[in-house]
């Protein structure tokens, strides 16, 4: 059982990866951490005035007064050096958003532990949260994995498991994981030092590959049934999220239900009932109900403001959604 303290660099950048980091510093006196640097991806322009914007990373680690590197990538000699002069026993990586070539994988003494947002080998890749949400999935979880070269195809250390409920959004299940995440991090380093931890292979003839998410696959296709597209609102709310034409323009969707209203002679995308509880819409087969939408230029609106406002005319029975013919 180690008994110095666990020298630990962290990677990542967004709010998911920002909980697994405030996990290892809650809990790095208890259980002998020390964490010796922070590497996330370089300042971004945000905003209308496009000014440089600190990740949720970086942020906390300036907050705790931690050595930040923010290399564009991990190819330069000097990058690869002061990663090594860090001396670090391990890195953990969560949502970097950068590969990370061999040599550096190789640079901590333990390696690299990837805190990856699926039950591995189901989703691989830049966006499992979401994928799971539109595929149907009922479970999903965190997979604590020994990085190797290949896109999150490395040894599995330890599983986490989380339900998906018929209500969550992207959003939702995003939170819930990123904490679980950081759980399950700081239990995996317990068993780690404890010499607890064993490695699974993955099949790889499971795996799915979760791809990065476009804009253009937020547009509703109503010829669909009922619960691919109730599943498509929900797994992309709230980005890049679902969105159709309507009389009064690109109209987006950030909540639906399924319905139980039917009609033979409705055309997919044609809206059966109104009321304050929400619009719901035919598809191909079953209807759903919109709870929540947003017009350019406007803000979120539950669907009863919506029918209170200046674009209420696109939101009535027998109005269309979507034009089936950009749309086969």
């Amino acid at each position: 059982m180690t008994t110095s303290p666990l020298r630990i660099v962290f990677a990542g950048t967004p709010e998911f990866a920002a909980t697994s980091l405030q996990a290892l510093l809650d809990n790095q006196e208890q259980n002998h951490y020390e964490l010796v640097g922070v590497y996330t991806q370089p300042d971004r322009p945000a905003g209308r005035g496009h000014k440089l914007v600190a990740s949720p990373v970086k942020q906390l680690a300036l907050e705790h007064d931690i050595a930040v590197f923010q290399p564009v990538n991990f190819k330069s000699e000097e990058d690869k050096a002061a990663l090594a002069a860090l001396n670090a026993d391990i890195m953990i990586v969560a949502a970097y958003g950068i590969i990370l070539p061999k040599a550096v994988l190789d640079t901590p003494k333990l390696g690299c532990l990837n805190v990856h947002g699926s039950i591995l080998p189901r989703w691989r890749g830049a966006a499992p949260i979401h994928r799971a949400l539109i595929a149907g999935d009922e479970t999903t979880g965190i997979t604590i994995m020994q990085m190797d070269v290949g896109l999150d195809t490395g040894d599995m250390l330890l599983k986490a498991y989380c339900d998906i409920k018929p209500t969550d959004t992207s959003a939702s299940l995003h939170d819930k994981l990123a904490t679980l995440g950081g759980k399950a991090l700081v239990d995996a380093l317990e068993k780690l030092k404890k010499g607890e931890l064993v490695a699974e292979k993955q099949d790889d003839n499971l795996s799915n590959y979760a791809a990065k998410l476009t804009k253009q696959e937020g547009e509703l296709q109503w010829q669909q049934a009922a619960e691919l597209i109730e599943r498509q609102v929900r797994g992309l709310s709230p980005w890049p999220s679902a969105f159709t034409q309507s009389s009064e323009g690109v109209m987006k969707i950030h909540g639906a239900e399924l319905a139980n209203v039917e009609s033979e002679n409705a055309a997919p995308g044609e809206i059966l009932v109104v009321s304050k509880e929400g619009v719901i819409v035919a598809t191909g087969q079953g209807s759903v109900r919109i709870t929540e939408v947003q017009f350019a230029g406007g803000k979120r609106m539950k669907i009863q403001d919506a029918l209170n406002g200046k674009h209420k005319a696109a939101l009535q029975i027998g109005q269309h959604f979507g034009l089936v013919e950009s749309l086969s």
